[in-house]
């Protein structure tokens, strides 16, 4: 994963109790400041979650936008957001432990979803999730290692 540029800067820890709804308005802000999306990619978010729900698995969301919304995209790249307490994500009680925002300009978006579920299919992967106490733990295992 490393040719989608992420870091340990690109992942918050956020402890406390909160919606799906507060998840990804808050990964969105995360990418609205770093000038990787204009402001109303986060409706567009919104709008995709409620076609189908963006729950990777193994405890991992992905929110990301609506093809209708790609020129809200201005640069392609990601951004994590750690939550300890989990979040149920769906009607189905899937809980989302990391939130990851993706914003990309074309179909970049679907070498990324391979790449991240590559990461986290691993048997220990959820294990490993409920374990992470830095942004660089995160990162190892969403890299793959």
């Amino acid at each position: 994963m490393s040719d989608l540029k992420l870091n340990a800067n690109d992942i918050s820890i956020i402890d406390g109790s909160f919606s799906k709804q507060d998840a990804i308005r808050a990964v969105s802000e995360k990418m609205i400041n770093a000038g990787l999306v204009k402001n109303d990619y986060t409706q567009a978010m919104f709008d995709r979650d409620a076609q189908i729900s963006t729950f990777l698995g193994n405890g991992i969301a992905i929110p990301h936008g609506t093809t209708e919304k790609r020129d809200s995209v201005i640069e392609t790249g990601l951004k994590v957001i750690y939550y300890p307490q989990g979040i149920k994500w769906d009607e189905d009680n899937n809980i989302a432990y990391v939130v990851i925002g993706i914003a990309a300009k074309s179909n970049e978006h679907l070498d990324i979803l391979r790449k991240l579920t590559r990461a986290v299919i691993a048997d220990d992967t959820l294990e490993r999730i409920l374990a992470v106490k830095t942004p660089e733990q995160l990162l190892a295992i969403l890299q793959g290692n």
